[in-house]
């Protein structure tokens, strides 16, 4: 089940891979990048902002820094960033779409730094924005960090899932089942599979050296969701809100090393 990463091919299995100091390094980097490009989009995430400008921006400022956008060409994608709004769960498509006052917005970035990826995404509030979206956001952002918080050597990805599950449901919100966080590191897309719903104690043990995306998206109604007819935007069946934050980590010998924190302390814009 796991393996040495220096070991393996830098390929998708369904073997987890450990990873060392030197990898550490590497991730930082990317994950670090992707969070200034993040960063970047903060000040122009406002009505009237045109997603696909928005997504040149990212295109251009990940280049300009000697990195590859991950999504650009990745299964067809033809886009850097994922801008997903209101009752997109998951994987908007950047078009001439203009941002309105009261949406709120998921961002989602991936970029690519000697070989390593960064992944991560942020809400963000167009303008003034309801009581609830705010809410739904807040609870949004502290299920991923309290789901981080149970990432140590020795706890299970089902410890992870349990914690998110809970914190959200008691605040009556549902999580979405169909997608999930996912390893990575020279591969984009790697085992493990990251729920965010489960049982403590459940499913693989966690270990050092372990990297893995936790990425929960919460809604505000049911957790059902479906995939429009362009093959990649996922919104909710009830047209509810949907909202979700991102972080690449890293296990280490005593928790968790986030990757992609906001070196401008913009790890929730709308807080």
């Amino acid at each position: 089940m796991y393996s040495q990463a220096d070991q393996t091919p830098v390929e998708r299995s369904n073997t987890i891979k450990l990873h060392d100091e030197a990898a550490f390094a590497g991730m930082r980097a990317a994950g670090k990048l992707a969070a200034e490009c993040l960063d970047m989009l903060v000040p122009h995430m406002v009505p009237g902002a045109i997603t696909d400008d928005l997504d040149k921006m990212a295109r251009e400022f990940v280049l300009d820094h000697g990195a590859l956008p991950a999504c650009l060409f990745y299964r067809g994608y033809t886009k850097t960033l994922c801008i997903s709004t209101n009752h997109v769960v998951c994987h908007g498509i950047p078009s001439p779409k203009t941002l309105k006052t009261g949406d709120i917005a998921n961002v989602d970035v991936t970029v690519i730094v000697d070989g390593w990826h960064g992944d991560t995404s942020r809400m963000f509030a167009i303008g003034e924005i309801k009581r609830r979206a705010q809410l739904l956001i807040d609870t949004t952002y502290e299920a991923l960090m309290i789901g981080i918080k149970e990432v140590k050597p020795g706890a299970t990805l089902g410890c992870i899932g349990a914690a998110i599950q809970e914190y959200a449901e008691a605040r009556r919100y549902s999580v979405v089942r169909d997608f999930c966080g996912h390893g990575l590191g020279r591969v984009f897309h790697d085992a493990p599979n990251v729920l965010h719903y489960g049982n403590k104690g459940e499913g693989t043990e966690l270990r050092e050296g372990m990297f893995f995306t936790i990425e929960p998206m919460l809604n505000f109604g049911k957790p059902s969701v479906k995939i429009l007819s362009d093959g990649w935007t996922a919104v909710t069946r009830d047209k509810s809100l949907s909202a979700q934050f991102e972080h690449s980590i890293g296990v280490t010998a005593t928790g968790a090393e986030i990757f992609t924190l906001s070196p401008a302390g913009l790890h929730n814009p709308t807080a």
